[in-house]
């Protein structure tokens, strides 16, 4: 299940993501994101094995920050559904599009966003193939009709 979340919560599935070396503390994350901002929780079995955090970018898109699923429980689609319901929450809050950025060192994260129609913007390099910062953006719909965003799914 897909579920609004607390900053608590992805903290906690954070420190058990063993690919991120670079650990955060509680309050950087209370720091880093802006009041309203998107904190959306993967569960299995009731528990928090999975996450989402997003905010609002100063050109008008929604900034997929950060977001992990638990080892045990990746290819289950659990990221899948994560992305499809930040984005419906992006389109429902009025964003123009979802913009991430990620790294040759999460071959799966690259996989997805590709796979969902996220094309790559910018490359930034700093002289190590690993760490060179992939930038992607994926527009969203707009329904002039309405003057809003359409959301093409919601949150299960």
């Amino acid at each position: 299940m897909i579920r609004p979340g607390t900053i608590e919560e992805a903290w906690q599935v954070l420190q058990a993501i063993p690919e991120f070396d670079q650990r955060r503390s509680l309050s950087q994350l209370r720091d880093r994101l802006p009041a309203g901002a998107l904190i959306l929780i993967a569960e299995a079995d009731g528990q928090p094995v999975g996450f989402k955090l997003g905010y609002g970018a100063e050109d008008g898109s929604l900034y997929s920050w950060l977001g992990a699923v638990l080892p045990a429980h990746r290819k289950t689609g659990l990221a899948q559904r994560l992305l499809e319901a930040q984005e419906a929450w992006a389109a429902e809050n009025g964003f123009a599009a979802v913009t991430v950025k990620s790294m040759n060192r999460y071959p799966s994260m690259l996989r997805l966003l590709i796979r969902n129609g996220y094309p790559i913007r910018l490359v930034e390099h700093f002289g190590d193939p690993a760490r060179e910062r992939i930038h992607f953006i994926k527009p969203l719909p707009w329904n002039g009709a309405q003057g809003h965003l359409l959301a093409n799914r919601a949150l299960m």
